[in-house]
């Protein structure tokens, strides 16, 4: 009998601890993803863009995420799938597809064109968050084509990963109890820095060339202080128009970048080159040509010594980078 009545205390007991242990969530599925980029092409400072083409595989059992779809690619402007396929058997589903993009990015251009950057693609599901799925990166082999090319940059590195992308919104899921939100997302970046001494002396040799004009005035006698007015303004607005030419093809920025100091530091080299100038003719009209000749001589060996220092010190940090 004292069996019989302990049966119902000890079914009482499992209940209790059946309803007061926490619920265990449904275990998320894994999508392992694989990368290879055949090309990067159509780099655009101007309009913060580059075109990329890459080979896409997902491998995953459940046929709801249907990827077809649900793929997102959230950087992109545009994307197109040139080629899928799917197999579904051994009860799992393997998606192949060719993709290509126009990728946003905002490029850093405070050292250009000594510059790194760094390209960056990734994808998420629309429809399934990461409760659902996770991605899994295949790291296996290679995941860029090694005899592709980019003109005039080099590629140091390409690295793929996953994450958690969180949006602060519920998306008008009133299930959610505040309004965030976290996707799965796969990622892709491709280190790259560019060969940037040809494209610096072709950007830069107006400015320089500018410079030796306005340089040049202290060897032209003090009597043609016109000639020597003339020539350094003429440089002071062919540096100006030098500005206005590179800054056409980069993005607009709030920052000091190295085109803007080297571009100053002339300005203000070719403004001594002209006060020296007003100097001399002030010291001509009093008589005293002897001094103004050792003014320009003086200011003729400071300047360009200044000059020289001041180009080389901030390319070289400029590049070090």
């Amino acid at each position: 009998m004292q069996k019989l009545r302990l049966y119902p205390f000890l079914l009482g007991c499992l209940l209790f601890a059946s309803t007061s242990s926490p619920a265990q969530e449904a275990p998320r599925d894994t999508v392992l993803t694989g990368i290879y980029i055949t090309s990067i092409h159509n780099i655009d400072f101007k309009d913060k863009e580059f075109a990329v083409n890459f080979w896409l595989w997902l491998k995953y059992k459940n046929k709801q995420f249907d990827f077809y779809n649900n793929l997102e690619v959230p950087a992109a402007k545009s994307v197109n799938k040139e080629f899928v396929t799917i197999d579904s058997s051994n009860g799992r589903i393997y998606m192949l597809m060719k993709l290509s993009c126009v990728m946003k990015d905002s490029w850093r251009i405070a050292n250009f064109p000594f510059d790194n950057q760094k390209l960056r693609i990734s994808i998420e599901n629309s429809q399934y968050d990461s409760k659902s799925m996770v991605f899994a990166p295949d790291t296996l082999g290679s995941h860029y084509d090694p005899r592709f090319t980019l003109s005039g940059w080099f590629i140091d590195s390409c690295v793929i990963a996953s994450g958690i992308k969180a949006y602060e919104t519920a998306f008008g899921d009133d299930s959610y109890q505040k309004p965030h939100t976290e996707y799965s997302t796969f990622k892709a970046r491709l280190s790259i820095h560019r060969d940037a001494m040809g494209l610096f002396w072709k950007l830069f040799l107006g400015m320089y060339i500018a410079s030796l004009i306005a340089f040049v005035c202290f060897f032209i006698h003090p009597d043609g202080i016109d000639s020597r007015f003339g020539l350094s303004v003429g440089a002071l607005f062919a540096v100006i128009g030098n500005k206005y030419i590179i800054d056409s093809s980069l993005p607009e920025s709030t920052s000091f970048t190295l085109v803007d100091t080297l571009h100053g530091v002339t300005l203000c080299f070719i403004l001594c080159v002209i006060t020296a100038t007003a100097g001399s003719l002030k010291l001509i009209k009093t008589g005293k040509v002897h001094q103004a000749n050792m003014l320009d001589r003086i200011m003729a060996s400071l300047l360009l010594c200044l000059y020289i220092i001041l180009n080389i010190y901030f390319i070289s940090r400029a590049s070090a980078h």
